[in-house]
């Protein structure tokens, strides 16, 4: 190709830029690997079953002493104190509602919270290059690699989401370049290989303004040297950084999460449960291990149906594309109270819930109010 009909250069003192073409690997050159044989190429994740183990049936169950769960409910004056403080915790709220109303009648009530934590592990093994600088080269004469789950992997504290990468052990090996055939160069895109390029200030036609104006830059000749190539008509391959070869590996993405299943057992007295999660109760059960019973015997037959429900959920959830490391559940016991009240002859209602005596009042009369 005529130099003169090359792409001209863009501007001076654009860096390099390296020739393009395919920088993944084909896949004939990946050892063929017993127990990676479809792993993903591209830095796609694709996780793994897990091991196959026994799963507890359902029907079984940890049985709890048989007890009455109950805290006691929280007389006028604790009632009376919640509702001061969530007035003040308001800058257009009055205080004065509070102090001086007359209590009708306090009813306590039990809430119930379940939560149900499964700690999982996922596995996705995927081919690597890189530029081989002299790595250890772990190859098969080492030893047959391990299947993707029994590479040895440090467990990260219990319940806490982390991301961690390893290299299959006995996987690695070095290849030539396939972007360069192992020569460390490719031909220069930008100059056809000749090294030269139309000269940029005068677009190659050897003068400026279409006179006798010689150009200086290219002193009259409408070429240049490619400073893509520095004039050599090759560039350094991106994918082995010049090398020539690449060192390949099988790497294994270890993910492990936190999944969370949690449930309130309400009572129907027109409390909004979903302000629970804001505050903590007394916890009446806890139990952790790498796979928890569903719970019997409670005060509430709804929990124990919530318990297997949400073991249930997480085994067809998790257990088929995860392996479970340990699970944790927990039963609290959330106090609520309903106040009844009167002030200025009207009646009133509010809630005080959780151990943290927090105010539930969208009716509260000192709204907005200019009293002092």
């Amino acid at each position: 190709m005529d130099p003169q009909q090359a792409e001209p250069w863009a501007a001076p003192g654009n860096p390099p830029m390296a020739a393009e073409g395919p920088t993944a690997p084909p896949a004939s050159m990946l050892d063929k690997v017993t127990g990676y044989e479809s792993i993903a190429t591209g830095g796609e994740e694709r996780y793994l079953p897990p091991p196959v183990y026994p799963v507890h049936s359902a029907e079984g169950g940890q049985s709890q002493p048989v007890q009455k769960w109950s805290i006691p409910s929280i007389n006028e004056d604790t009632a009376r104190q919640a509702l001061i403080k969530y007035a003040s915790d308001h800058v257009t709220y009055s205080s004065r509602p509070a102090e001086e109303m007359v209590f009708k009648e306090l009813k306590p009530y039990n809430m119930y919270r379940y939560r149900l934590d499964t700690f999982t592990e996922s596995r996705s093994p995927e081919w690597k290059s890189e530029p081989y600088h002299s790595q250890i080269v772990d190859n098969y004469s080492f030893g047959p690699p391990p299947p993707p789950w029994e590479v040895a992997v440090d467990i990260p504290k219990m319940f806490e989401k982390s991301k961690k990468k390893v290299q299959v052990p006995h996987t690695a090996s070095v290849k030539g370049c396939h972007r360069c055939m192992a020569m460390g160069k490719v031909p220069c895109d930008k100059c056809a290989q000749t090294g030269r390029v139309k000269c940029w200030v005068c677009s190659g036609k050897g003068s400026r303004f279409g006179g006798d104006d010689r150009c200086n830059h290219c002193m009259g000749s409408g070429i240049e040297s490619c400073k893509s190539c520095s004039g050599y008509g090759c560039q350094t391959c991106n994918v082995c950084q010049g090398r020539g070869q690449l060192f390949f590996y099988i790497q294994l993405t270890v993910k492990w999460e936190n999944n969370t299943f949690e449930h309130v057992v309400e009572q129907q007295c027109g409390f909004p449960t979903k302000t629970l999660s804001k505050v903590t109760g007394e916890k009446l059960f806890t139990d952790q291990q790498f796979q928890v019973y569903p719970v019997m015997g409670l005060p509430d037959p709804r929990i124990n149906q919530v318990s297997q429900q949400g073991i249930q959920e997480h085994w067809a959830q998790f257990g088929k594309t995860s392996r479970i490391i340990q699970q944790r559940h927990t039963v609290e016991l959330i106090p609520v109270t309903e106040v009844h009240f009167q002030w200025k002859r009207k009646d009133y209602s509010y809630f005080v819930y959780g151990t943290e005596n927090k105010v539930h009042a969208p009716d509260y009369p000192g709204k907005n109010c200019t009293i002092m």
